[in-house]
């Protein structure tokens, strides 16, 4: 009993494991950063002010695979997870190493809903996820370039009572860094990659995730007010899971997509992208397969 309780439990948190702060417990490439919201220009940090970022993220589970293959488990196995990760960023004019200091927020609401047959699971939930705190955003620029690097925790405050409980569980370190290169002094042709890698805690049953890393990149051509491209992602699980029911299997997905970017008015630009996820592989626990649609508004203030 204690074991497919367990099994249910994998099963549920891998769904939660997409959206969890930007949206959230079973082993695969698992942690609290979700892939997909950052694309074109994704490591290019603005000028000092003050900025909020609203990432509506949609994500349909079309698959799970099983755990330690890239076969779907059996039956129907299907959920979604819709997120508003609310990120506010505070370039504060000040210098640290040569580039523009800042800090920044992420406060995630999310909305799961999940109907997995092979775990006899069918629950919804909406509730605050895991907060995100990041003291440390340094931000360079170039003649043609952009660079970003920046430190902070992923907190374990969203509640977990149930499969579709908007936390982990368990707290995360996550440090980013990236590069955006122009092709053209104009700038309106740029290359983009962004790298996140977390340190997952342990939970309170003593079982802890292994690290993750992921990359988001993008190149994007800018048309008159309008800047489109092709992003995409991939996410590894790089180190083995550790306590009950670890195994050594790793997971990772890599997907590929399109976005487009249209400003509003000064200072205010609206973001579009869709990803479909291509390849998935499944760790300790069930690995979600699906598509992504983000719409992300930037405001500066």
């Amino acid at each position: 009993m204690k074991e497919k309780t367990m099994q249910r439990h994998f099963a549920a948190a891998a769904v939660l494991a997409l959206l969890g702060g930007l949206a959230p417990l079973a082993a695969q490439a698992e942690g609290h950063y979700v892939p997909g919201v950052e694309g074109i220009q994704g490591s290019s940090v603005p000028p000092p002010g003050f900025y909020y970022l609203g990432y509506l993220v949609h994500y349909d589970i079309n698959h799970f695979r099983a755990p330690g293959s890239s076969s779907n488990l059996p039956g129907s196995n299907t959920g979604s997870v819709t997120a508003l990760a609310n990120r506010f960023v505070w370039m504060t004019g000040q210098k640290l190493l040569g580039a523009d200091y800042g800090v920044e927020a992420i406060v995630p609401v999310l909305r799961t809903s999940l109907d997995i047959g092979a775990a006899a699971i069918t629950d919804r939930h909406t509730g605050v996820g895991d907060v995100y705190l990041g003291p440390l955003v340094l931000g360079w620029h170039g003649t043609q370039w952009d660079a970003v690097a920046a430190a902070g925790v992923w907190l374990d405050n969203g509640s977990t009572s149930r499969p579709a409980s908007p936390g982990k569980g368990f707290k995360s370190t996550m440090l980013t860094g990236g590069m955006t290169y122009y092709f053209d002094s104009a700038k309106s042709i740029s290359g983009s990659a962004l790298m996140r890698f977390e340190r997952n805690g342990k939970m309170d049953n003593g079982f802890r995730h292994g690290n993750q890393a992921t990359i988001e990149w993008g190149l994007g051509k800018t048309f008159g007010p309008v800047q489109a491209g092709i992003v995409g992602y991939s996410q590894w699980q790089t180190s083995n899971d550790s306590g009950p029911f670890a195994s050594t299997n790793k997971s990772s997905r890599h997907a590929l997509g399109a976005e487009v970017a249209y400003p509003l008015a000064p200072g205010t630009v609206l973001k579009g992208a869709l990803y479909k996820e291509l390849r998935a592989e499944a760790g300790t626990g069930p690995q979600p397969k699906g598509t992504l649609l983000r719409m992300t508004l930037l405001k500066a203030f």
